[in-house]
């Protein structure tokens, strides 16, 4: 194919990712993010599967391989923060829950950066507002810049995507809520996770945690509640607000954390939900990752499939002369992988965040009968979905790694 001019809207994991490998085949590429800078921190990702795979093709498994973090496992706390069940990382061969292989979302996304050749330009704090599609290019208009023209869009900005909406329609048409609102952020605690994944439910459908840092004096927490109504995504003082109400005696760590949030420097907030589409892709435009097939993070399986779509579009229009028909492959390769990764683990969000009291009991159980039958076979099937694609071989892309 020719060289070609694209946008990729979005700065997070599929967005750079894809970046890269169109750039190392000497694709101009531009990048805008609404975000100011690279988004620091996140929670840990996992790579798994086919995401492994195409960390490795695309040169950078050391890199990854240095920043991992080193868990034992998850195990659930009560109210008094005293440990009531346990899953070791060994299970299911270090591919579980937590897995032998998850590194921190930023730091993921600091690697690719890193990567990404001079050429990449970047156009930070500002956001895609308008895409126009004709048979020689695509108009985009910007918040803040003047009017561009590209050969093609990726929109790679994640669940709340201004190219879907621009280019697909509005996120009604999407967006399927799974009834799971999701806070996360990093926190101080005056506790001693010693490597483990520390989780406590409580009835009414709330959900706290928290995971090691690689800093060993902070950790990442989250806070999750069940729940329908909707908070506006860049209203915080709303959000705050939801949450002090809902996790109101809740018990352990969550006092200090309902505090710490106010201050986060990296505070995320979302209404779960995943991205169900006909089509993501037109003629000339196409969306990567969360933004045309989030699968939630209960999945544990977004990563994967925005590595693995990168790696794929990239690969499709390593290989054809007319970008339609190479988008027209990739959502098609595409396609049934991530429709099996968007299966939801055995009871979805009510298994992660339990209404009564005897759910909350039972499901503390529940972590330490995972690794045998009846459970074992299910969850089996479930952690080997980040292996249900037979990833493509790309000459052009392994020429460049």
């Amino acid at each position: 194919m020719k060289k070609l001019n694209v946008l990729i809207s979005g700065a997070s994991i599929a967005g750079p990712a894809t970046a890269l490998l169109l750039a190392q085949q000497g694709h101009h590429v531009t990048i805008v993010e609404r975000a100011p800078a690279l988004r620091p921190g996140g929670q840990t990702v996992d790579l798994r599967g086919a995401g492994r795979t195409v960390v490795e093709r695309m040169g950078l498994r050391d890199q990854t391989d240095a920043r991992l973090l080193h868990q034992h496992g998850i195990a659930t706390v009560d109210a008094k923060g005293r440990r009531r069940s346990a899953l070791p990382v060994e299970a299911f061969d270090g591919n579980g829950i937590v897995s032998t292989h998850e590194i921190l979302r930023g730091d993921l996304a600091e690697i690719i950066v890193d990567a990404l050749p001079t050429s990449v330009e970047f156009h930070w704090d500002d956001t895609v507002t308008a895409v126009s599609e004709d048979d020689d290019g695509v108009t985009v208009s910007f918040e803040k810049a003047t009017d561009r023209r590209f050969d093609m869009v990726i929109g790679a900005d994640g669940l709340s995507s201004a190219v879907r909406r621009a280019v697909f329609g509005p996120d009604t048409r999407h967006l399927h809520p799974i009834g799971l609102r999701y806070a996360w952020f990093t926190a101080t605690v005056d506790q001693d996770l010693d490597g483990w994944y520390l989780l406590h439910t409580a009835p009414g459908g709330r959900a706290v945690s928290l995971r090691p840092d690689s800093t060993g004096t902070t950790v990442k927490t989250s806070l999750a509640v069940r729940g329908t109504d909707t908070v506006p995504l860049r209203d915080r003082e709303s959000q705050w607000a939801m949450l002090e109400s809902a996790f109101d005696g809740t018990g352990w760590v969550t006092p200090s954390l309902l505090e710490q949030m106010h201050d986060a420097p990296d505070w995320a907030y979302a209404d779960l939900a995943q991205v169900h589409m006909e089509e993501f892709v037109t003629k000339r435009v196409a969306l990567v990752g969360d933004s045309g097939y989030c699968p939630t993070p209960l999945t544990g399986l977004g990563t994967t499939l925005a590595l693995v779509g990168a790696y794929i579009l990239a690969g499709e229009l390593s290989r054809s002369d007319d970008i339609s028909t190479a988008l027209a492959r990739y959502q098609a390769v595409m396609r049934p992988f991530a429709a099996n990764a968007q299966q939801l683990p055995p009871g979805g969000a009510g298994g992660y965040a339990p209404k009564s009291r005897l759910a909350v009991i039972l499901g503390r159980f529940t972590y330490t009968l995972m690794n045998h039958w009846p459970l074992r076979p299910l969850l089996t099937a479930q952690f080997a979905k980040a292996d249900g694609i037979d990833l493509p071989e790309y000459p052009a892309l392994d020429s460049v790694r």
